[in-house]
């Protein structure tokens, strides 16, 4: 009877040793008796019925990231690109990931290769380039939809990488420039019409203030003085001739009868005459200050006649 014992001792030790099952936190292992789905366990220490009456699969319950490669495609626009893209997955049910499908991992790479061509197909390039997020989240609903039977959650897509053909970019390349051309000729005139502002208001200031034309007539002679110039230019206000036009040449521009200025009115062609007379002056006293020659100044009209004459 010991003899007996003994082998059955023996053989009960090892079916107990290879019937325990050790599963970490992120696995879970799904139970199959006599060839039926029974439940998934886990996680730590599992007891299975030995001698092959139950078998388990384990399950990763990890998020995986699958990489979809390079895809050629052509945009509602009529534009060829190509887009690789990665997916985040993870097994939600690991029962039905082991019975509705063979290789979820595969299933799931081809779904998101399949379904990204798709909306692409569907997307004009602008958008695709300027609503990326967007994309991604079409995306991730549509592979999400469809793996959801086989127990799959789809956490994420990313669309990592836009391959446009050397033309098209170096279309973009010119509509950037243009772009960038525009808004500098756009902010230009804004600035022009900024200014043609504050200097309409400045000459209605100065059209208040005379003085202030003075001052300003002032400060940019100080500012040509400034600079080391061998001619000087000094701008000659008209107001310098404003007594010579003031010359009586009617009887509504003469003196006021009892006034105590008795100076004669000036004809027409004496008043004109005088204007002449006074800008030639004018001119060759400038004319004698840029050659260097003294120019006589206080000599009345006679002896300027009498030396031209002699």
């Amino acid at each position: 009877m010991g003899s007996i014992l003994i082998p059955l001792a023996f053989v009960g030790a090892a079916a107990l040793v290879t019937s325990l099952r050790v599963l970490f936190e992120y696995e879970r292992g799904v139970v199959f008796r006599l060839g039926k789905l029974t439940r998934a366990k886990g996680p730590g220490l599992i007891f299975l019925v030995p001698f092959g009456i139950e078998r388990m699969r384990k399950m990763d319950l990890r998020i995986v990231a699958l990489d979809i490669p390079p895809q050629d495609t052509i945009t509602k626009d009529n534009v060829s690109v190509k887009v690789n893209a990665v997916v985040y997955f993870r097994v939600a049910d690991p029962t039905r990931a082991v019975v509705e499908i063979e290789d979820y991992y595969f299933a799931t790479s081809q779904l998101a290769q399949t379904t990204l061509r798709s909306v692409i197909g569907q997307s004009e390039l602008d958008d695709l380039l300027a609503e990326r997020e967007q994309i991604n989240e079409v995306v991730r609903e549509i592979i999400d939809e469809g793996t959801d039977p086989w127990g799959i959650e789809v956490t994420g897509v990313e669309i990592k990488d836009i391959d446009l053909p050397q033309e098209m970019k170096r279309a973009m390349a010119k509509q950037a420039e243009a772009e960038r051309e525009r808004r500098g000729k756009v902010i230009a005139a804004e600035g022009e019409l900024q200014a043609s502002n504050k200097l309409a208001e400045a000459a209605e200031v100065m059209s208040r203030h005379p003085a202030a034309l003075q001052l300003r007539y002032l400060q940019t002679a100080v500012e040509i003085a400034a600079e080391n110039n061998s001619t000087t230019v000094f701008p000659i206000p008209m107001e310098i001739f404003g007594p010579l036009m003031r010359g009586s040449g009617g009887a509504g521009s003469g003196p006021a009868a009892g006034s105590g200025d008795e100076r004669p009115a000036l004809p027409e062609g004496a008043r004109q005459a005088a204007l002449a007379e006074a800008a030639q002056a004018l001119l060759s006293l400038g004319r004698g200050e840029e050659e260097g020659v003294p120019v006589e100044r206080g000599g009345d009209g006679d002896e300027a006649d009498s030396s031209e004459e002699g």
